[in-house]
């Protein structure tokens, strides 16, 4: 069986991904489409406002046939190590293709970018710009999916598969409900305003599953007033002194926007320092991240007849932990998933948001 892959997070699940599981269905002919998505903390330093097996049920509902979970400790990260983890877990459910969206739709430009050496940007970093500004610096303004796209070519170069990208039919920020194609940050807002986008996206919504890290502010704001900063420092992310920043903008700021509105700066991005307060949530140590054993599991979230198929026959051929139970993760997963899933069902439902995880992959007919 061919088997492609794309990279997603459905933050929320809409009109514009399942457009871009049937083209990529159309441009690779593939046999199997397997996603590998962000569980219930995504790469913009947030929880994912629905959980992770809604957004899976709702992928498999439209045309995915396999959804993996990539692991928090890659969806939590710069697009570097995001690109990484991503690709990797595709690699090794053994995908001949990959699909992304691209703002420029130009893959020969793309992949110019990606055989730059990171010196490059690091050079910029030293002197007090963000990865983002760094980026510019040196490549131009780039669109958001084609700064990723790009990251995923670099990572790309060191497996036998396929790159192909296909026109984004929006901008990443575009909040705009005006066109068919609407952007995740659009619904989101919509969503939390109360709005019916049911033109939109297949999901349906109610204000009791809804996540939001405004929700966590209190306790973040509690830590960061509290925790010692030899403590804070040695939190993954902490860095650079931004220990000190944000405790005095959590001294300063009663909400969670005037806080990141204080603290964004040059140095510091607004997503940067948003994956530094998930980090927080979770106590994630520099010594933790960096003690990560290479990733060779793949934990799958969800699958129909087809997926099913595809899954018995690379457990045959491949040597990779297949995870379909909880228990069949590493340990080291298992303690990161749990602590994960107790944080983000703590506004809400929060044994709920642990038997989850236990819970067999969704089975879709």
């Amino acid at each position: 069986m061919k088997a492609a892959g794309i990279i997603c997070e459905y933050n929320p699940f809409h009109n514009g991904h399942i457009y871009h599981i049937k083209k990529t269905r159309s441009i690779t002919g593939c046999d199997v489409l397997i996603a590998v998505m962000s569980g219930n903390f995504v790469q913009r330093g947030e929880p994912a406002i629905m959980d992770k097996l809604c957004r899976c049920k709702t992928a498999l509902a439209h045309g995915v046939d396999i959804v993996m979970e990539l692991p928090f400790s890659y969806a939590t990260q710069s697009v570097e190590q995001f690109a990484q983890g991503s690709v990797q877990s595709l690699a090794l459910a053994q995908v001949e293709d990959i699909v992304f969206g691209s703002e420029s739709n130009d893959l020969a430009m793309l992949n110019s970018l990606a055989q730059r050496a990171t010196v490059d940007y690091r050079d910029w970093m030293k002197h007090g710009c963000s990865s983002a500004q760094a980026h510019e610096a040196v490549d131009g303004k780039l669109a958001a999916n084609d700064i990723l796209g790009w990251n995923y070519l670099r990572v790309l170069k060191s497996y036998p598969i396929r790159a192909h990208c296909i026109k984004r039919t929006n901008l990443y920020h575009d909040t705009s409900l005006n066109q068919p194609f609407a952007s995740a940050s659009a619904l989101r807002k919509a969503i939390l305003a109360g709005e019916d986008i049911s033109f939109f996206t297949p999901m349906s919504f109610s204000s009791h599953q809804l996540h939001v890290l405004d929700d966590y502010y209190p306790y973040l704001r509690m830590l960061l007033l509290t925790l010692s900063p030899t403590y804070l420092r040695s939190l993954f992310m902490m860095d650079e002194g931004i220990e000190q920043l944000l405790i005095t903008q959590a001294v300063a700021c009663d909400t969670l926007e005037a806080f990141l509105s204080s603290a964004t700066s040059k140095r510091y991005s607004t997503s940067r320092i948003r994956r530094t307060l998930v980090h927080l949530l979770h106590h994630t140590t520099k010594q933790q991240m960096n003690n990560l054993p290479p990733l060779q599991h793949i934990r799958i979230l969800g699958f129909n007849k087809t997926g099913r198929t595809y899954l018995k026959a690379l457990r045959q051929k491949s040597d990779v932990t297949i995870a379909v139970r909880f228990r069949q993760l590493p340990l080291y997963e298992q303690e990161i998933i749990l602590k994960s899933a107790r944080i983000y069902g703590w506004p809400h439902h929060q044994k709920e948001a642990v038997a989850q995880e236990l819970l067999p992959p969704v089975q879709e007919i």
